[in-house]
């Protein structure tokens, strides 16, 4: 695949052919309408989609045969029921002008969910301004989304309009939300009710038009409960919520989602790495759980092509896939120093340890779920957790500063 001066590019996936625009997110966005202008634009390579193998070759440039029906215009590239259903959703409210809450884990899509809204609403020729709340210290995050006025504090040496102001006739996206400080949520929830806002130092009111997507990879009901998150600020953005599911729940997703990433990483690094995937690489890509989700997949075909050693590749899934189904090993001391009360305590809780991380996985780590399912109550889930010492995977994310 090679760009043309005009930024389009074709892919081809399952036997049909589409031309595009380049996008930032996980996924590209799919233009599936036929312009005449196109012959002239497109250039590069083409992957053809044989049954369980992936080819590129150069590109021989064909219409699309018409179809009975004209399929909806997407910006993702999906063949799961779960994501068609995101998209019927997008599809709804991308003009309604309401905020959208959407969910998932580090590495799913969301800010590509949150990207389609925006450009599929009337705002779409205005701007998209994203912050992630994680990655800028809390001292720092006020000004960042509400500017500030010269002086009012030091290093303030000029005005600076915040990102509200920047997003304003267009769409902010904020993410990782979960991770703003509580007493800065008084100030957002502010800005969604009346629409207006002070500057860090500033006497005159600001009057804002911006769309409010925010995305979280945290349980807020969970936050509310522990007093980290503002109760009113919750509802106030939950008038739509969308669950992005992990990949593990979409397996369908690999192969074309392989199928686009050798496309873009044989382009960007001459396809010095493999053009063609064999079926049992396909097939360990598909047995694999990616608790990294499309990033992860991402960042491996990209090894992958870059490397060109599929062996390597194949080893590296073998160790990811031991280290997480390595079951916990009992340590069993001399009988004359613990003693057998001991010794079934300690595999007691192991065994609880186990029951307990799995249901939540299934949960998705909806921990008012897990005690349900566990039949345990809900403090009593609290309690175990903490005894077992079973860490949120979502945590250790946002403390190396993953973006989602």
């Amino acid at each position: 695949m090679r760009w043309s001066p005009q930024g389009r590019w074709t892919i081809s996936t399952g036997g049909s052919r589409f031309a595009g625009q380049p996008s930032k997110g996980l996924f590209p966005r799919i233009e599936r309408r036929w312009r005449p202008e196109m012959e002239q634009e497109i250039e590069g390579l083409v992957v053809d989609s044989e049954p369980n193998e992936l080819r590129v070759r150069p590109n021989q440039l064909e219409r699309p045969a018409p179809t009975q029906e004209a399929e909806p215009e997407s910006g993702f590239i999906s063949e799961s029921r779960a994501m068609r259903k995101i998209f019927e959703i997008v599809d709804r409210v991308a003009d309604a002008d309401v905020p959208v809450l959407i969910r998932g884990e580090s590495g799913v899509g969301k800010e590509v969910v949150a990207r389609e809204i925006h450009g599929r609403s009337s705002r779409a020729t205005k701007a998209f301004v994203k912050i992630n709340c994680a990655a800028i210290p809390a001292e720092l995050l006020e000004s960042e989304l509400f500017g500030h006025e010269k002086g009012s504090f030091t290093g303030a040496y000029t005005e600076k309009p915040g990102k509200f102001e920047l997003a304003s006739g267009g769409t902010i996206f904020l993410d990782e939300l979960g991770e703003m400080p509580i007493a800065l949520q008084a100030k957002l929830l502010q800005v969604l009710q009346d629409e207006e806002f002070y500057r860090v130092g500033g006497k005159k009111r600001v009057r804002v038009d911006s769309r409010v997507l925010v995305a979280t990879n945290r349980d807020l009901e969970e936050e509310i409960e522990r007093g980290r998150f503002r109760e009113d600020l919750y509802y106030r953005l939950n008038v739509v919520s969308v669950r992005v599911p992990p990949l593990r729940e979409r397996t369908e997703d690999i192969v074309p989602l392989v199928e686009l990433f050798v496309a873009k990483y044989g382009e960007r690094y001459a396809a010095t790495g493999p053009t063609l995937i064999r079926p049992e690489v396909l097939q360990r890509f598909m047995a694999h759980s990616w608790p990294g989700n499309v990033r992860e997949l991402e960042n491996m075909v990209r090894r992958l092509v870059v490397l060109g050693d599929e062996a390597m590749v194949l080893d590296e899934l073998s160790v990811r896939s031991a280290a997480k189904d390595a079951p916990a090993r009992l340590d069993v001391a001399p009988l004359e120093e613990e003693g057998l009360k001991v010794i079934a305590k300690r595999a007691a809780m192991l065994a609880e340890r186990d029951a307990i991380e799995r249901t939540l996985k299934v949960t998705g780590w909806n921990k008012r779920k897990a005690a349900q399912r566990l039949k345990i109550s809900y403090k009593a889930l609290l309690y175990k957790i903490k005894e077992c010492e079973i860490l949120d995977p979502r945590l250790e994310h946002a403390v190396k500063g993953d973006p989602s």
